[in-house]
């Protein structure tokens, strides 16, 4: 059986995101594997972030995050946990940031693949 056209697994998606997450490869994923109406969702009151929808939209969200940072101390993410068609990862973060000074984000990750693609991301902090 030919694998050219057949979609990555979630636990495939997931061991790729792994190895992009540990070199801070963050918009290599998004290309790699958002897909076109990638749903992007930070926590309801969250002083940061809100909400992104379609792939254009999520890597707006993502470069206007990276203009704020002023100093980058130091990030950790931890090892993909995979389940059905969802994997979470947990990341902490310590950065200087515009309007908010130096902060530390200690979060779980959360995102759905279908067809090989990441559908959805949200984040808890």
């Amino acid at each position: 059986m030919s694998t050219i056209n057949k979609a990555k697994t979630t636990l495939e998606v997931a061991a790729r995101f792994n190895e992009l997450a540990k070199q801070e490869k963050w918009f290599e994923i998004q290309d790699e594997f958002f897909s076109d109406d990638v749903k992007s969702t930070d926590p309801v009151n969250s002083p940061y972030f809100g909400y992104a929808e379609g792939k254009a939209a999520v890597r707006k969200k993502g470069e206007d995050f990276i203009k704020t940072i002023l100093a980058f101390h130091g990030a950790h993410t931890t090892e993909p946990v995979v389940g059905g068609d969802h994997f979470a990862v947990g990341r902490e973060i310590d950065i200087t940031i515009e309007k908010f000074g130096r902060i530390q984000i200690n979060q779980i990750m959360l995102y759905e693949v279908k067809n090989g693609q990441i559908v959805s991301e949200q984040f808890f902090y």
